[in-house]
């Protein structure tokens, strides 16, 4: 069974185990012997603090326009004032907002603060807080293949974030086939079977034809072939579009007479950048499909990266990963406090 907390290095190799310390030569008799050498502090993996980096600059204008309150030298009712109008503008929502406002109004008295800057600490708690409901693991292996179904709007990353958890399941060892079930867009079948290339990973695609046929053979030769992962491609659609949605509906309702516990998984893939609309994408979706988890791209840059506090507080599906970028490792697993922490940093 493969959980995705943390992606492995590379080659998923074990770390090398550390060599055992050379005894420390004596010391001469009536001289102190010299104190031990601190143990050195705890760093995160290589790989992760880059991509952390890569978070903090893709939030900055978020978290620049909250950062800005906490530069004066009061705690007092125009601070809160301040923070409510940042945090709205960076698309927390209301109902978001009022909560992070009253827990941190009781943080502050409990912690007795009197700076700004450690309001601006206690606010990063809260939003961690309020954020880990969201956070949970991308489990695979319960189900053989586990199914996994992805929507989204045009223009969110749908095909390039399914080729980016292409490549995380093929890191954690597991195999995967790809359904192209976008059937009507050339551009979307070719940008997957690119994926599928660079992936090394089997594709199933048809030029044209029903999307719910395309789904219905891809899982039955995920069976066939002891896959552990079939992964399906949707057509990108608008939530308004309602004869599309319906077509995601029959696909879902196809995909369980191929495997009738199917689909394990329902992914929605939102773009940061949009906020509030994103919301509006996840109430829908879930609405239709019953959405069992989220992929968050194009937060960098972005200055509404609030909107992760406004899913939580509203329709708190799980995210799964975030992305920062186009790159493969742009995308990782979502950690509700290193985000906040990004997110104020």
């Amino acid at each position: 069974m493969f959980s995705f907390f943390r992606r492995k290095t590379p080659d998923n190799t074990p770390e090398p185990t550390a060599k055992q310390p050379a005894a420390a030569p004596a010391q001469p008799r009536g001289e102190p012997a010299a104190p031990p050498a601190a143990p050195a502090a705890p760093t995160a993996e290589p790989s992760r603090q880059g991509w952390l980096d890569k978070l903090r600059n893709g939030l900055r204008k978020t978290g620049g326009s909250i950062a800005t309150v906490f530069t004066g030298t009061r705690i007092d009712e125009d601070l809160y004032e301040e923070l409510e109008a940042a945090l709205l503008m960076a698309d927390t929502g209301v109902a978001a907002t009022q909560q992070l406002l009253t827990d941190l109004r009781r943080r502050v008295k409990e912690a007795r603060a009197t700076e700004p800057a450690a309001v601006k600490a206690l606010l990063a708690d809260a939003i961690a807080d309020l954020l880990v409901p969201l956070q949970k693991p991308l489990t695979i292996g319960a189900h053989q293949p586990t199914v996994i179904m992805v929507a989204g709007v045009n223009g969110a990353g749908k095909t390039t974030s399914i080729g980016k958890l292409t490549r995380h399941l093929a890191d954690e060892g597991a195999s995967v086939l790809l359904a192209a079930a976008d059937t009507f867009r050339a551009a979307a079948r070719e940008q997957l079977a690119v994926w599928a290339d660079r992936n090394t990973v089997e594709i199933v695609s048809q030029q044209g034809g029903d999307p719910a046929a395309v789904c219905f053979d891809a899982v039955t030769a995920g069976k066939a072939r002891g896959k552990d992962v079939v992964l399906v491609d949707t057509a990108g659609r608008l939530p308004t579009q309602l004869h599309l949605m319906e077509e995601l509906r029959k696909i879902q309702r196809v995909v369980t007479k191929a495997e009738p516990t199917a689909p394990h998984e329902v992914l929605l893939v939102i773009d940061g950048n949009t906020g509030q609309n994103a919301l509006a994408q996840v109430r829908a979706f879930d609405d239709a499909l019953k959405l069992t988890g989220l992929i968050v791209t194009k937060l960098d840059g972005t200055a509404k990266g609030g909107v992760l506090c406004a899913i939580a507080r509203e329709r708190p599906v799980p995210v799964y990963f975030i992305g920062v970028g186009e790159q493969l490792a742009d995308l990782e697993t979502f950690d509700a406090r290193e985000f906040a922490q990004a997110l104020l940093s």
